[in-house]
């Protein structure tokens, strides 16, 4: 987890800047990626407590550091897109500062066109477990695809890959590429990605962080079964890039800093429609029917 927003956002600015040169025109960051995600959570004691004062204030300070959507952080996140020209896509805690929810955070999901426009706007819809002491739940606007020019750009946030008409309303869409972000991509996330990619008939990007315990908020107690050291890895990587059979194009990467880089052979999805295709002729809408509930934010 960055120190703050603003050393998230150069953070995220200089890895843009490497990939771009390197030839990316997509580029993709985990869950939560800023200001990072809350795996305190999960392994410090006591967070659950009612009125806890640690949790408190380290929940303070978390909303303080998370992204404004439309304002300045929102902005420098578009200016970075716009200036290397590349669609990027980047998971973030969201603070609302006015309007509907505010004061309320979300776990979201932006994309960026190569002009700097917001193309997607996506809440997870369901904060998983102990997620629900941070984030409330989003809506259904961001279950769509972006026209982007390396094709259909959709996401989902981590245990979404588990919600069957979720998947399946993004299906419908037609995605070329799936973003599919965690906070670190273990054994059982891997097999959603590609569980995804194969349903899907699309290439799905898996994108986890790095994050060492001695990373985690000095106020709170680290449980030292799950903690360990402070080099220990409470989050441990594991990005991937799956091709439309499911099968691995780039293996997963742990325990160490990486940029990911694949050419997307959009044939490929093509080919492998032929056999299924979820919202086509593998369909039965005679049958079965879903309907999204939009233009709730």
């Amino acid at each position: 987890m960055a120190a703050s927003l603003a050393e998230g956002l150069a953070v995220t600015r200089a890895l843009t800047t490497q990939a771009a040169a390197e030839g990316a025109a997509l580029i993709v960051f985990p869950e939560t990626w800023l200001p990072g995600y809350p795996a305190w959570l999960d392994v410090c004691r006591d967070v659950a407590l009612w009125d806890h004062a640690p949790t408190k204030a380290v929940f303070a300070h978390y909303r303080a550091e998370s992204v404004d959507v439309s304002g300045e952080s929102g902005a420098a996140l578009g200016q970075m897109s716009l200036d290397h020209q590349v669609t990027l896509v980047v998971g973030v805690s969201e603070r609302v500062t006015a309007g509907p929810g505010a004061g309320t955070l979300y776990n979201s999901l932006l994309t960026y066109g190569p002009d700097g426009r917001l193309l997607n706007h996506h809440r997870k819809l369901m904060p998983t477990h102990t997620e629900r002491m941070v984030w409330g739940q989003g809506d259904g606007d961001g279950l769509k695809v972006a026209d982007t020019p390396v094709g259909r750009v959709g996401g989902l946030v981590c245990w979404e890959h588990w919600m069957p008409l979720a998947r399946q309303a993004l299906h419908t869409c037609g995605e070329d590429v799936h973003v599919a972000v965690w906070p670190t991509v273990l054994e059982r996330h891997q097999l959603a990605s590609r569980h995804y990619a194969f349903e899907g008939r699309c290439f799905v990007l898996a994108a986890g962080s790095l994050m060492r315990a001695g990373a985690l908020p000095a106020e709170l107690e680290r449980d030292a079964e799950r903690a360990g050291s402070a080099d220990t890895l409470v989050l441990r990587g594991g990005s991937a890039i799956i091709g439309p059979d499911g099968n691995f194009i780039v293996a997963p990467v742990f325990d160490e800093p990486a940029i990911l880089h694949a050419s997307l052979d959009t044939a490929q999805l093509d080919a492998e429609r032929m056999t299924l295709d979820v919202a086509g002729h593998y369909s039965r809408p005679d049958i079965l029917s879903l309907h999204v509930t939009r233009g709730t934010r």
